[in-house]
């Protein structure tokens, strides 16, 4: 075992530093609503009778209050392919809960959308706000003061952050998530890639794109690819929030029952203890592991976003700074797909998180000494489950890695640093997934071409307008803009001009995700455009140079001379007129892009 590395507590000691006043106001607030929280035998009868009503087979344990009484909030639905298991366990999580003379009641539900569905549809720019209506859908199921522990069912993009966030304000509580494991894997990843370029480029029709994405998207449970689905789960292992080992086992197996029903057990045993609740599990350490996980694993570049949100809603401020800086230390550890050709079972298969956090905890590159909802530090998510001959849950040693294409040693990492970098410049600032863009594409300088959405830049590539080195400008994609949608389907056409030769980089205040590649990108530009921002100042043929070897994002144009852009119209529709609400109250990319959080004063 050796000492944590130097850099990485420089970054900690900066985020504990920073936090100070705003950590200890959390930490205050969760003592008092701890100290404040119903007696329920002195709660009126009234109020009592409204909240046991329904609970007919645990209504008698409910009224003379024989123990626990655990809050699911589930974002089931069964559009969502990995949200589809969820639909009976409310009905076995009571059963695993009166097994150890708990109780559970489905607290409330949250909306759950699916990027994957809305990408490049008007629907995509509800996406992030949704994460704040999951917060604010988590407030109300929990504000009901009738849980002694909270069992949180939510697994895709905006899901998991927006569940932490509202869980967080009720952290005098212990709470677990509970997931439900990925699909099978199904087409392989380079074939899928090769159909989609093939359909950008025309070659083939909707008829063989579809089958090739019915073959990847086929069955119930998370999509196989290390987007931002998986790359929450990856961070809950790195918080301690899961159950051991429980990220990426297949839905309807035993194991994973088993696994759910030792989350249900454990939530009941930690009840009525201070020592191992929300609020003291999500402390800067583990923040700072979140992090740490998501550059070790080439994880999704939404979590750049993500992690500043998570954070201050327990009081924390992290930045895309703090980013970097453990990025340069960080080593890649794991290629999975779009890093590599394996998906996420292949990952798992090869050792998985328990590989990955035994070896970052061996090297001194994450913090072992924080709170989990186990029984012991991170030291325990350092082994992968399994059962025994009696079907019981046993933790084993993972041992090497079972493919070093897929998962390598901090000896022999695929990068020596994490893959995400902080660009800077004149036109702001702006993250850089280098882990999954070769070296020779890290430097790209031409003229760029300024686009105001996704269609123009498709329209303007299948014209041949972009047959040329080319820096792709697509602004006013801000969260205040429009919601910051997620612009993956820009990813096929780039990657197209790319393997013709030509030099391209893409520019945006918008966002990409996980499942997002190949294509050097600075993204989540912030400033944003909408408001006067640089990209609102930029025109065709402005040179501009994307560079992730030297951090710089920057144009050689006088952007003081000249006037930004004027602000596009907001489209309405879809319920977006909605969200307005959000747009308007929204902070910066890099704070976290929330509007819950800056209204609140977080």
């Amino acid at each position: 075992m050796s000492d944590l590395h130097p850099v990485i507590t420089k970054v900690t000691d900066r985020v504990i530093a920073k936090s100070r006043s705003g950590r200890q106001a959390y930490l205050d607030l969760m003592d008092r609503e701890a100290d404040r929280a119903p007696d329920r035998s002195q709660v009126s009868c009234s109020n009592l009778a409204h909240a046991f009503a329904g609970a007919l087979e645990d209504q008698d344990a409910l009224k003379h209050d024989r123990g626990p009484n655990i809050g699911v909030v589930t974002a089931y639905n069964d559009m969502l392919s990995a949200h589809q298991p969820y639909g009976r366990y409310p009905d076995r999580m009571k059963i695993y809960a009166r097994e150890v003379g708990a109780t559970a009641q489905v607290a409330g539900g949250t909306p759950a959308m699916c990027d994957g569905v809305t990408q490049g549809e008007d629907g995509m720019e509800l996406s992030l706000f949704s994460r704040d209506t999951i917060a604010l859908s988590t407030a109300v199921a929990l504000s009901h003061a009738m849980y002694d522990g909270v069992a949180l069912l939510g697994i895709c993009d905006k899901i998991v952050p927006g569940l932490v966030i509202g869980a967080l304000r009720f952290g005098h509580l212990p709470a677990v998530f509970v997931p439900s494991g990925p699909m099978p894997s199904g087409v392989a990843n380079k074939e899928k890639q090769r159909v989609r370029q093939l359909y950008a480029e025309g070659k083939v029709g909707r008829a063989e794109l579809l089958e090739s994405e019915l073959g990847s998207y086929h069955s119930p449970g998370t999509c196989t690819f290390f987007g931002t689905a998986n790359s929450n789960q990856m961070m809950m292992e790195m918080m301690g929030l899961h159950i051991p080992g429980s990220a990426f086992i297949q839905p309807g197996t035993k194991l994973r029952q088993q696994l759910d029903r030792k989350a249900v057990h454990r939530l009941a045993e930690l009840s009525g203890t201070k020592d191992r609740t929300m609020a003291k599990c999500v402390d800067e350490k583990a923040i700072i592991n979140a992090a740490i996980g998501l550059l070790a694993t080439g994880g999704s570049t939404n979590h750049a976003i993500h992690i500043p949100a998570m954070a201050r809603a327990a009081g924390i401020q992290f930045d895309w700074t703090d980013l970097s800086e453990l990025s340069s230390v960080v080593p890649l550890l794991a290629h999975v797909y779009p890093n590599g050709a394996g998906d996420v079972n292949h990952f798992h298969d090869a050792g998985g998180m328990g590989y990955v956090i035994g070896e970052l905890l061996e090297a001194g590159l994450c913090h072992r000494d924080v709170v989990t909802i186990g029984d012991s530090d991170l030291s325990a998510y350092a082994k992968e489950p399994g059962l025994d001959d009696d079907e019981a849950l046993t933790w084993r040693a993972v041992g090497p890695s079972g493919d070093d294409t897929m998962l390598r040693p901090v000896s022999e990492p695929f990068s020596a640093d994490g893959g995400m970098r902080l660009l800077t410049g004149n036109l702001g600032r702006g993250c850089f997934k280098s882990s999954a863009v070769s070296e020779d594409r890290y430097t790209v300088e031409a003229p760029c071409r300024v686009f105001e959405t996704q269609a123009a830049v498709t329209q303007a590539f299948q014209a041949g307008e972009l047959d040329k080195d080319v820096v792709v400008i697509v602004r006013f994609q801000g969260p205040r803009a429009n919601g910051m949608p997620e612009l993956h389907k820009l990813t096929p056409p780039l990657g197209v001009l790319q393997d013709r030769g030509y030099r391209v980089a893409l520019v945006t205040d918008g966002r990409m995700s996980g499942a997002s590649g190949k294509v050097p990108a600075a993204i989540h530009v912030t400033p944003e455009a909408l408001g006067g921002g640089p990209l609102a100042k930029l025109r065709d043929g402005d040179v501009v140079k994307v560079c992730a070897a030297t951090g710089t994002l920057s144009t050689s144009a006088d952007l003081d001379a000249r006037q930004a852009a004027t602000d596009p119209a907001q489209e309405i529709g879809v319920g977006r007129e909605l969200f307005a609400m959000f747009r308007n109250l929204a902070d910066g990319a890099e704070q976290g892009g929330s509007a819950v959080l800056a209204s609140a004063g977080l």
